[in-house]
């Protein structure tokens, strides 16, 4: 009888992050779309019916919790670049901390979720709303190094979408076809960013 009634307060009081925690474990194991609620239902020890009822649907799960690893790693990157000694100190902390260069969790679901957001709608709405977030923050430490005379920088949007996509790109080569190792990553990387903002690569690396 007690542990009957233990379960029911476990069913009642799961919160949202536990079943988020517990769907990024299962994504990491049997990938995005391979993720059935039913997987993440059995980790927690409820019915896929409670996980149903906090999120409605397996794409608004998978959604909010490829969310929840992203915006995890940028609450990170924010409170390092807090803790930084400037503008330089800052984009070499967004060079060297976030994505494949770096040690965010949440990347490792980003080349998964570029295939599943082509079909699916919620998804792909996350993986826009995350990205836009990530080019704001590099855009926000270049516009400084540049408003305190470090950086020269003509065009800043411009170069952000440049860095951008190759970290993507690069990211791929790395992670799925391992032909770039992640040093030459973190390297060229650096080199790219160090040329758009006009320093030198030393002062990223």
């Amino acid at each position: 009888m007690s542990g009957t009634g233990t379960g029911r307060r476990r069913s009642v009081d799961l919160r949202r992050e536990e079943i988020l925690t517990a769907t990024l474990d299962q994504v990491d194991r049997l990938g995005l779309a391979s993720t059935r609620v039913s997987d993440v239902a059995q980790a927690l020890g409820v019915s896929p019916g409670l996980v149903f009822y906090h999120f409605g649907t397996k794409d608004q799960l998978l959604a909010e919790a490829f969310a929840h690893a992203v915006e995890r790693d940028l609450h990170r990157l924010q409170a390092r670049a807090r803790r930084s000694n400037g503008p330089v100190d800052r984009l070499r902390q967004a060079v060297r901390r976030y994505g494949p260069t770096g040690s965010a969790e949440g990347w490792r679901l980003w080349i998964d979720a570029w295939a599943v957001a082509q079909r699916e709608p919620a998804i792909r709405a996350v993986l826009k709303d995350m990205d836009r977030r990530w080019c704001a923050a590099l855009r926000e430490v270049i516009d400084e190094g540049v408003a305190a005379g470090l950086f020269t920088c003509p065009d800043p949007p411009a170069s952000v979408v440049r860095v951008s996509a190759l970290l993507d790109g690069l990211s791929v080569a790395t992670l799925v076809y391992r032909t770039v190792s992640r040093p030459q990553l973190r390297h060229w990387v650096a080199e790219a960013v160090a040329h758009e903002v006009g320093i030198e690569v030393e002062q990223l690396l």
